[in-house]
């Protein structure tokens, strides 16, 4: 997966996936000390970043593939992606979800017409299960982050921030399984060599973190956090190669510092955004980039929350 790869997803998006705002807050650039502009993907298609990967990936199946239909495990948005992408392309998708998803996200997953079958996060192996259900009916498998078509698709997010937003000297995303990283850094480090990649964390989920500093793909157990998007218990191999080599930072937030940056974005630029869509602001009010005087593109994973969520998180 290089910048050519990227470019050909951004063709095939073109017209399908939305070209996200580019947002800016003078009150955020007056806490932080810097020029920050937001990559807003919680106004993409199902509400997150995820729909340009999961779209990208679909549209490359063979039309054969595509009759036999696509099977997905995800905690939400991927499982929005793929089933709005099937529903697109006229194929069946059948979602693994764990039996704690948000139920917003379970109804949503649902209305797009895909089949949901359910699994516990904390003891199930949610790909082992998907991989068998797909493995009996000849389905195509669509990882959440694990493939080259995945990643291409979600480095389409920063390749249109670099080109709205121009020079930029650090780029800020949420690692979760590392595929919008993996995409994104490609993306940037490709068209700004000079530029700093950072990555955000939920603090009880720093997987990336234990091992970027390992030197190798460590795991955890499964994390209990409100950014259940990130909530990852170890990179993808895949995803972990590429980052390992352009990711210069990770930082981590917790739970109450992420609901305080839900809490800035709702008061100072009125966007809704999801716990898992937070934490590069988050990792920004905090203090905890030195970005003084730096233009510093941040990109909005996600916006999927319901109102009764994001008004008890805020409460």
């Amino acid at each position: 997966m290089n910048l050519d790869d990227i470019r050909a997803a951004a063709t095939r998006l073109a017209g399908i996936a939305h070209r996200t705002p580019v947002l800016t807050s003078r009150t955020l650039d007056d806490r932080v000390g810097a020029r920050v502009l937001l990559k807003c993907e919680n106004f993409q298609r199902v509400g997150a970043f995820k729909f340009r990967g999961a779209y990208h990936t679909l549209s490359r199946l063979s039309p054969e593939q595509l009759g036999r239909g696509v099977c997905a495990y995800s905690s939400g948005n991927h499982a929005q992606a793929v089933a709005l992408s099937a529903a697109l392309l006229g194929t069946k998708a059948t979602i693994f979800m764990p039996e704690d998803a948000p139920t917003s996200k379970v109804d949503a997953v649902l209305g797009y017409g895909a089949e949901v079958r359910r699994f516990d996060r904390y003891r199930d192996d949610r790909a082992a299960l998907a991989g068998e259900y797909a493995g009996e009916r000849g389905m195509a498998i669509i990882p959440p982050y694990e493939h080259p078509d995945v990643m291409a698709g979600q480095g389409t997010a920063a390749l249109e921030l670099l080109e709205d937003a121009g020079e930029l000297d650090v780029l800020i995303a949420p690692m979760g399984g590392g595929g919008l990283m993996a995409g994104s850094a490609t993306a940037a480090t490709a068209l700004r060599p000079g530029i700093k990649v950072i990555g955000v964390e939920p603090e009880e989920g720093d997987d990336y973190r234990q091992s970027l500093a390992a030197g190798k793909r460590v795991r955890i157990d499964v994390p209990r956090t409100i950014a259940d998007g990130i909530a990852t218990s170890e990179p993808g191999e895949q995803t972990f190669e590429i980052n390992r080599k352009l990711v210069s930072e990770i930082t981590t937030v917790t739970d109450e510092e992420i609901v305080e940056a839900m809490r800035f974005l709702f008061d100072r630029l009125k966007i809704v955004v999801e716990p898992s869509g937070a934490v590069g602001v988050a990792t920004l009010l905090t203090g905890k980039v030195r970005a003084a005087g730096k233009r510093v593109g941040v990109i909005i994973s996600g916006g999927n929350v319901s109102a009764e969520r994001f008004a008890a998180l805020l409460s």
